[in-house]
């Protein structure tokens, strides 16, 4: 498998894009409400770091995966929140400021948490370990894709507050647009590799991503998070960033190993398609629970 144009230039331009426009509904006074309720931001590192790595462990050994297969799925369950992530999150009505800010957070600790998860990974799936460098650079580039935009947004949205509010449904819809422009392009890039590998780690991959969502929302939930930042979570730890992870598993520098990139691969092209209809689950269930009314007995 090659890194495809969809991976290393058409996706990142793309979500560059996407995040201007998601900055373009941020305030300042957004992120002060994240600062000043700290729990849920706890709770999807919790989810993220320790939680989540468990659960991979066992998706790999329910499937039987062989070694390359099994610290590809572990390089993607380690790799922080990916940016599309922010997207799918204001289309469901998530709180899109918690969404960057624990994508931000999630990259920093990336530098530590990534780097450990795959060298046990590596020394305990094969026989012999393989050491992994911090990658400063790697996490730089979230940033940069992800902060970068934003930034500008917001920027744009303090000085013509009209213009950003006149532009918000055009943005939507056209940042809807580019992701399945997306999807389009890493299916045709992709469909080869999907041919051969899909029979073999595709349902393992499936698994590890419907697993992700629900722990990303059902566990904030489960102790009394509201919905819109469950929700956040939800695809926070449900869409991981899979540009990452491939490109440490193709690096020569690095893994330079093709098999460990396959699981992240596949994972990227089934995340589009279920983080859409997890968010739009959401928004059906939230829908119905406005309808609820309650009449006064009295």
């Amino acid at each position: 498998m090659e890194n495809s144009l969809a991976l290393t230039i058409f996706l990142p331009v793309s979500l560059g894009i996407i995040m201007l426009g998601l900055g373009l509904a941020l305030t300042l006074e957004d992120f002060q409400k994240v600062l000043k309720a700290p729990k849920a931001v706890l709770v999807a590192l919790v989810c993220q770091t320790f939680i989540l790595p468990l659960a991979c462990v066992a998706i790999i050994y329910l499937f039987n995966l062989e070694p390359a297969l099994a610290v590809g799925m572990m390089l993607l369950a380690a790799s922080p929140g990916g940016t599309s992530a922010n997207l799918y999150s204001h289309l469901a009505d998530g709180d899109v400021a918690l969404n960057i800010s624990l994508t931000a957070i999630n990259s920093a600790l990336s530098i530590i948490t990534l780097p450990l998860i795959v060298n046990w990974s590596l020394a305990h799936f094969f026989s012999e370990g393989q050491a992994i460098p911090l990658q400063f650079a790697k996490v730089m580039q979230v940033f940069i894709i992800m902060l970068g935009p934003v930034i500008i947004g917001m920027w744009i949205r303090h000085r013509f507050p009209a213009f950003a509010d006149n532009m918000a449904r055009p943005v939507k819809i056209l940042s809807l647009v580019f992701l399945m422009m997306v999807v389009l392009v890493a299916l045709v890039q992709e469909w080869e590799t999907l041919q051969i590998w899909a029979p073999i780690v595709g349902l393992a991959t499936l698994t590890f991503n419907l697993v992700s969502l629900a722990i990303g929302y059902f566990v904030p939930r489960a102790v009394g998070i509201d919905n819109r930042q469950s929700t956040a979570i939800g695809m926070e730890i449900g869409i991981h960033n899979g540009t990452l992870a491939i490109a440490i598993a193709l690096s020569p520098f690095l893994l330079n190993n093709p098999t460990m990139a396959v699981p992240a691969a596949i994972y990227g092209l089934i995340a589009f398609v279920t983080a859409a209809l997890f968010g739009y689950w959401l928004k059906t269930r939230q829908k119905a629970a406005g309808k609820v009314t309650f009449v006064d007995p009295m």
